[in-house]
């Protein structure tokens, strides 16, 4: 049977920059401390949010030996491994060293908009190789491409280490599909903030969260309220995070998150370039709703 250790609330980790734009890695494990500080279940790392296209081999490579020196086991750590080209992505799995990482987050192809059937084999060649369960990541909004539930339910039963999918088409029926007829073990993750309690209610085992970056504490009280069976209370902290993920999200990710990351004094609102900070009206906006929040 298929075990899936990613439940609960995930945080897909920001990657923090100082002002000349290198990675400051000291901000970078202040912010995984205010994470397991806040209550979350695993981490995220490498992933869309940590602007993972813009770091070199090497950035990444420290980024990950440094979160997995100092989480030191304490939560699971998930870790993005992905692109458009299969034979690539299959070198990268057999040339980095898994040691400290617990799964690996695949994203779908993106770019070359590939039939379900080259999504199927390209998934296929990353199962072959890979020494660590994996989490299918679907988020049509950025690859051009949609992971039917078709594709994922065949994924899902014919490879074992092939655990769960971070579902963000934001597609409720077909995340329905998948969790109606998905094999034992196999689980469903929000890959959108604010389709969380939605998707927990249907029977998602939770979020990989961007929002959590900066309120971990009301996510992961949600989160798990929602896997006790306790809607009611659940409902109520959503709510009152709802105009939160809308600005979050307006003007790009993570542009907002690390704009509210420096607001609350953790890290600088520092992108790589094609990204850059959200507007100032957008910024007035946003600091509005954490001080009424806080």
């Amino acid at each position: 049977m298929k075990e899936n250790i990613f439940k609960g609330l995930g945080i897909a980790l920001v990657t923090p920059f100082d002002r000349e734009g290198n990675v400051d890695y000291h901000a970078l494990l202040t912010l995984v401390d205010h994470q397991i500080k806040g209550g979350i279940d695993y981490l995220c790392i490498l992933g869309t949010t940590a602007e993972t296209p813009c770091l070199t081999r090497e950035e990444k490579t420290k980024i990950k030996e440094c979160v997995v020196k100092h989480v030191a086991g304490r939560i699971p750590i998930l870790m993005g491994c992905g692109g458009n080209c299969t034979a690539a992505v299959v070198e990268e799995i057999r040339s980095t060293d898994w040691t400290g990482i617990d799964g690996i987050l695949s994203v779908c192809p993106m770019y070359n908009k590939p039939t379900q059937e080259g999504i199927y084999q390209h998934y296929r060649a990353i199962a072959a190789v890979s020494p660590r369960p994996i989490v299918l990541y679907n988020v049509p909004g950025r690859t051009g491409v949609n992971m039917l539930a078709e594709t994922t339910l065949r994924l899902a039963n014919e490879f074992p280490n092939i655990v769960a999918i971070k579902e963000a088409s934001g597609n409720m029926q077909q995340i329905g599909e998948i969790l109606e007829k998905r094999p034992q073990g196999f689980d469903v993750i929000s890959g959108d903030d604010s389709l969380t309690l939605t998707i927990m209610k249907k029977g998602g085992v939770g979020v990989i969260s961007v929002v959590g970056n900066a309120r971990p504490e009301e996510l992961s009280q949600m989160v798990h309220l929602m896997q006790q069976g306790r809607l009611a209370e659940a409902t109520i902290i959503n709510d009152n995070l709802f105009e939160l993920y809308g600005l979050m999200f307006i003007e790009g990710n993570p542009a907002g998150v690390k704009s509210a990351l420096q607001t609350m004094g953790i890290i600088e609102e520092v992108l790589r370039l094609p990204l850059v900070p959200i507007s100032e009206k957008t910024r007035q906006k946003l600091s509005e709703v954490l001080e009424k929040l806080s």
